[in-house]
């Protein structure tokens, strides 16, 4: 007659426990990232950053307003499938302008595109150098595309540091930008 083997006894946590303590263990991981959200501590450098990729990013916003207003001028044909996307930049401009206006250091050197009334078909290039334009429009809109994927990229990386209420803004526009890639390749 064999010997029963005796129990083992278990050392450390069961793995039901690990499972049933991991949800709480990664929800609480995201919730302590939420320190930045209280705002600069004092003598901290984050505010400058942060400045400064905010007005970064309503800088690209303006510039690539200027590029569809550049392409539209060139190629008339493709003003009513690019105005919507060069409206948006306008309006993404006007957010991270409108977000550093709300913490009170709004950035006298970011006006609104004078192309930026509500009518995208009358765009007004910029007094600043013109941009140029292919003469192709299917190479002009790859170069649109490649503008809207080198800001998106350029956004998603600036929103590692970002303060959170700005965080969540580039991550939308960078969003938005992804889309308007797929608009103006596959569209």
């Amino acid at each position: 007659m064999p010997f029963p083997h005796a129990p083992r006894a278990r050392t450390g946590p069961r793995r039901r426990s690990l499972l049933a303590v991991a949800p709480t263990a990664l929800l609480a991981a995201g919730c302590s990232a939420g320190s930045r959200d209280a705002g600069p501590a004092a003598g901290s450098p984050s505010p400058p950053a942060s400045e400064r990729a905010r007005a970064r990013a309503a800088r690209d916003s303006r510039e690539l307003a200027e590029r569809y207003d550049a392409v539209i001028a060139a190629h008339a044909g493709l003003a009513q499938r690019l105005g919507p996307l060069r409206e948006n930049a306008v309006r993404h401009a006007k957010a991270f302008e409108s977000l550093g206006t709300a913490a009170g250091s709004a950035s006298p050197e970011s006006p609104v595109p004078a192309g930026a009334g509500p009518s995208a078909s009358s765009p007004v290039p910029s007094a600043s150098s013109p941009v140029p334009v292919p003469a192709k429009e299917k190479d002009a809109l790859s170069g649109l595309a490649a503008a809207e994927r080198e800001i998106a990229d350029r956004r998603l990386e600036a929103l590692l540091d970002a303060p959170a209420e700005l965080a969540r803004l580039l991550a939308s526009v960078a969003a938005a930008g992804a889309a308007h890639v797929f608009v103006l390749t596959e569209g």
